[in-house]
């Protein structure tokens, strides 16, 4: 059971959240059993939110493709876009309005600022900062736009987060234990929403976690700084924070995590193989997974 700031007690809310933009691999699999495992330790509901923002890359046999694969696997969920449930809708492409409205507060607090650069123009920055997990540390070129302002001729542009320099994020991790960063450093202000007037990954993620009401989040360890992004996000909006567990990717031969363009990985591959689940839980090293 998770118990909330105010004292209430809410059971335990997982989350499956797959992006239909390519066959699921053993990669996800691992890192969606830990969170059903989790969500059945706990006695609670697992939910399936499917990813789905990027139109050009989110395909629907993709994601018929998903929905069978987990289901050969063992994956059962007890809310998303197949059965329903009463926090949807779980597809992140009929959620449109729910993160317009969560920009709209930003805007208003001035927590955001319109950023006409694009990813050539912060590379080619003299005083951009080292690379982070999405690229180059923004080097604060717009940092000084306020509210709605525009600058005629320009692409359109993004809304960026105004983040601190130098503010430490610490969060415990259920599964790594304290982790620590320090913006500026190991990342900067971030893309809330794209140019192409849609929301970023992070405040899109942020918003359905906290409105499905997702006590803890599973994913893997290369999130973690994203995990700081998120903080922030919480707090402007002033939302009770979920607990997070970060689980150790798999990797290839050469130590890359696997990607979907490896069919050979892919849940789809196995089964056209004939393996059965069980067989590759334990071949992959399913039982490892701890608590």
């Amino acid at each position: 059971m998770e118990v909330l700031e105010s004292g209430n007690i809410l059971s335990y809310r997982g989350r499956l959240a797959p992006t239909p933009s390519g066959y699921l691999h053993m990669g996800h699999a691992r890192t969606f059993w830990w969170a059903q495992e989790r969500a059945l330790k706990c006695g609670g509901r697992l939910i399936l939110r499917v990813e789905d923002l990027d139109g050009t890359r989110s395909k629907s046999e993709f994601l018929d493709a998903i929905m069978e694969d987990l289901w050969w696997f063992g994956f059962r969920w007890q809310e998303g876009p197949d059965i329903g449930g009463c926090r949807g809708p779980y597809r992140q492409s009929a959620r449109f309005d729910r993160y317009r409205e969560a920009l709209e507060r930003l805007i208003d607090r001035d927590l955001v600022y319109r950023c006409y650069c694009s990813r050539k123009d912060i590379q080619a920055a003299p005083q951009a900062p080292h690379a982070g997990d999405e690229g180059p540390l923004y080097p604060g070129t717009c940092r000084g736009n306020t509210g709605y302002e525009t600058k005629g001729g320009q692409r359109p542009p993004s809304w960026r987060f105004r983040v601190p320099d130098g503010l430490r994020m610490s969060f415990d991790d259920r599964n790594l234990g304290s982790v620590s960063y320090v913006s500026g450093v190991d990342f900067g202000d971030f893309i809330v929403w794209r140019q192409d007037d849609m929301p970023a990954y992070q405040l899109a993620v942020t918003v359905d976690d906290h409105a499905m009401e997702i006590t803890e989040v599973v994913r893997g360890e290369d999130l973690l700084l994203s995990t700081c992004r998120q903080l922030l996000l919480y707090r402007a909006f002033k939302w009770t924070v979920p607990g997070f567990f970060h689980c150790p990717l798999m990797t290839d031969n050469d130590g890359e995590k696997l990607s979907k363009r490896n069919r050979s990985v892919a849940l789809r591959s196995f089964r056209e193989q004939g393996i059965e689940p069980e067989q590759l839980r334990v071949r992959f090293g399913f039982d490892g997974v701890r608590f």
